[in-house]
């Protein structure tokens, strides 16, 4: 059989609420960090990995143009001199 002891019955409850609130709170803070640092980082100009590799790729493509450009160049002007 258990005794109920009113003073203990509201400790419990008390911690409980603490608990709880604590809890909400934490979660809202989370809540609140996560909107900030979207804010922050949103007006910057992230790309993906796959858009840099594209790039990348496309850089590298208009390199071997231009020096293939450079050595048709080359190979006209030695012609005419």
């Amino acid at each position: 059989m258990q005794s109920e002891n009113p003073i203990i019955s509201d400790f419990v409850k008390l911690a409980n609420s603490a608990a709880g609130t604590f809890a909400g709170m934490t979660r809202e803070a989370r809540e609140g960090a996560r909107e900030r640092m979207k804010e922050a980082l949103g007006g910057l100009d992230f790309v993906s990995r796959e858009e840099f590799d594209a790039v990348k790729d496309m850089a590298a493509k208009a390199r071997e143009e231009n020096e293939k450009l450079s050595e048709r160049i080359a190979a006209l002007e030695a012609r005419l001199k």
